[in-house]
């Protein structure tokens, strides 16, 4: 190619048949020149679009002044490379032009971002969602479907920041496949509701939980707080999270007062929202902890005899029954169960380890206890997990009837 040509390329305005000239150069350098240019009529740069070299096409779809026609065809490019650069480009632009991307009827840039939301290449809907994720307007479906992605590279951005999924969309990701990890991004969010906090601790993925419990924003209903707590005991990474919490109820912390390390216990005991019964608790098991080496008391006797003489002299209800749950007293209970219920022990224990729903309902309803007291003897007691519950309706009623409750027990029998 001539030097007249290379000078050509760097003049400080071309005309139309100066750029198809210069369009048309069998030198790569100077269709590189040319394709860096901004004052370039649009569809010479579409001509470069089509380009041979990857070179040339890479410099299109990085150039602002390329039209969105020339974004589409690009969009489609077989260079990754090309399309990489393009996705930077246009999500780039997205941020700056929002009212543009809103208006998706025939909107070549929309399309563009739709096209490259799908591509094959990680890496091209990886740049997509980190450039989106925190973009108010960006288009619904397109972060809805960067959200989907089995990659957690791409679906882990926009679950985490994205302003623009709502609680529907987060609870239908929940539910349905996803990542490994989708479900801990989801649970750092800025804001997390109650309803989304239910939903990931049903999930029982122990570490997503755990970054829930450690987001000081995230919503988390008393009661669903209090029956993690119940599991707490062997899961020593929720201990801290859990003292760490904005709102933490009295049966909670008393109940973590059996188990927790001696820093935490520590730490428990520095808060200021706690009733005073809780912080005798509290102050006693630091003192058993100071004077364990003293020496081990007799064996205590079979307390079934004490659950009968409470029940004699009406003191042994619900409440009771919740408050040696809480306290982790877990021969009282089932012997107090027992006596509610005027069933054997042995047949108690057998209902408890079956981990039946049902089964724990019936017993329940046999004791003359509440659903929701159903509810905390199959967590609390039984230890089953959230997922596997079987709750009382919504009018607190029991979801068996009485025939159903009845053949439940008779399953397990009493002879």
């Amino acid at each position: 190619m001539s030097d007249s040509d290379k000078k050509l390329v760097l003049k400080d305005t071309l005309s139309y048949q100066e750029m198809q000239k210069l369009a048309a150069s069998e030198d790569l350098s100077i269709r590189c020149q040319l394709a860096e240019r901004q004052d370039i009529k649009p569809e010479i740069l579409y001509f470069l679009a089509e380009d041979d070299a990857s070179e040339v096409r890479r410099i299109i779809a990085t150039n602002p002044a390329t039209p969105q026609q020339a974004d589409m065809l690009l969009a489609h490019d077989d260079e990754e490379s090309v399309r990489m650069d393009l996705v930077e480009k246009v999500a780039r632009n997205s941020r700056d032009a929002n009212a543009v991307l809103n208006s998706k009827i025939q909107d070549l840039a929309y399309e563009a971002l739709k096209i490259l939301s799908r591509d094959q290449a990680t890496r091209v809907r990886q740049i997509l969602s980190e450039t989106l994720k925190d973009v108010v307007d960006a288009p619904g479906d397109i972060i809805k479907h960067l959200a989907t992605d089995m990659e957690l590279v791409v679906a882990g951005p926009v679950l985490q920041f994205s302003p623009v999924l709502s609680d529907d969309d987060l609870l239908e990701i929940i539910t349905s496949s996803h990542p490994s990890g989708a479900l801990n991004a989801i649970s750092k969010r800025k804001s997390v509701s109650e309803v989304i906090s239910d939903a990931v601790i049903a999930s029982d993925e122990e570490s997503a939980i755990t970054d829930l419990l450690s987001n000081q924003s995230a919503q988390i209903r008393e009661d669903t707080l209090d029956m993690l707590v119940e599991r707490a005991e062997t899961t020593k990474v929720w201990h801290e999270p859990l003292v760490a919490r904005p709102k933490l109820s009295n049966n909670a912390a008393k109940r973590m007062a059996h188990f927790l390390a001696d820093t935490l216990l520590a730490s428990l005991r520095k808060r200021q929202d706690l009733s005073d019964e809780v912080m005798e608790t509290i102050e006693e098991q630091v003192k058993k902890r100071i004077d364990s080496d003293e020496p081990a008391r007799e064996e205590e006797s079979d307390p079934i005899d004490d659950m009968r003489a409470l029940k004699e002299a009406g003191e042994l209800d619900e409440d009771k029954l919740l408050s040696l749950i809480d306290d982790n007293e877990w021969l009282c209970a089932t012997s107090a169960l027992a006596v509610m219920a005027d069933m054997r022990r042995v047949t108690v224990k057998k209902i408890l380890a079956s981990h039946s729903g049902k089964g724990i309902m019936a017993l329940a309803w046999k004791a003359g206890l509440s659903a929701h007291t159903g509810e905390s003897i199959q967590f609390k007691l039984a230890k089953m997990p959230i997922n596997n519950l079987l709750k009382a309706t919504e009018d607190g009623d029991f979801p068996l009837n009485e025939d159903e409750l009845s053949w439940h027990l008779e399953l397990f029998g009493d002879n």
